[in-house]
């Protein structure tokens, strides 16, 4: 187990999400962008290194897996309501906390890091960071509309942070001792990681223009979000 994964994944998002006390106007535009470039490279990623890697395996079911980690995230945005892919809901006259946005976002976080314990998959681990860091942002902004106070939104936060790494960390200790034999299992996982990288990254960039409207900076951010992945691949090689 890489330690410096750990540290990523858990200060990318607890990072995203703790500056929205620096930035207080709307940043709605900055967000999109944002979001169109971690899409684009979740969506790359998914399609270059880790469906043809997962296929791999032999194991002709594989395809089940992505299709049920595909409606998972379905299911899991009725409680999370989208927060996943950069959306910030406004109920100003609701100010209850957001349990089911919170469990929802936990699990989804909790389910990515498991698959990164079997193997190198640092494209995986750049792609699970880089979402995260707006996911985590619209998390805290949420928070912040819901009247909670700054230390309990902070230590939301990094509940939410800790998530990923937790998953990485329990799947690495399981498949390095004699609990189970979880590595029988990581290709059946990461499946399902697979189909819910599908479904946030193509909803990413299918949303972040609703009006479907030549837009320069969002056609660079994707550029951008594909370029890099492309380059990790080509150096792979």
């Amino acid at each position: 187990m890489e330690n410096w994964k750990l540290a990523l994944l858990f200060f990318s998002a607890f990072l995203g999400g703790t500056c929205i006390f620096l930035f207080k106007k709307d940043n709605t535009n900055r967000l999109k962008l944002i979001l169109s470039l971690s899409g684009a490279y979740l969506f790359s990623i998914t399609v270059l290194h880790l469906m043809p890697e997962v296929y791999l395996s032999g194991n002709h079911n594989i395809g089940l897996f992505i299709l049920g980690g595909f409606l998972l995230q379905i299911v899991m945005e009725q409680f999370s309501e989208g927060i996943e892919h950069g959306h910030i809901h406004l109920h100003q006259h609701h100010h209850a906390f957001p349990f089911g946005i919170m469990i929802s976002l936990c699990l989804h976080a909790f389910l990515e890091g498991m698959p990164l314990a079997h193997g190198k998959h640092n494209e995986l681990v750049f792609g699970i960071a880089l979402h995260h860091v707006p996911a985590a942002f619209a998390l805290g902004s949420v928070l912040l509309q819901k009247k909670i106070s700054k230390n309990a939104i902070v230590l939301f936060l990094a509940i939410f942070a800790i998530m990923c790494p937790l998953g990485y960390w329990i799947s690495y200790v399981i498949g390095h001792s004699n609990i189970a034999e979880i590595s029988n299992y990581f290709d059946s996982m990461m499946g399902i990681v697979i189909g819910i990288f599908l479904h946030i990254s193509t909803t990413i960039l299918f949303e972040s223009s609703v009006d479907h409207k030549f837009n320069i900076k969002k056609l660079i951010a994707v550029c951008l979000g594909v370029a890099i992945a492309l380059v990790g691949f080509l150096l792979e090689a």
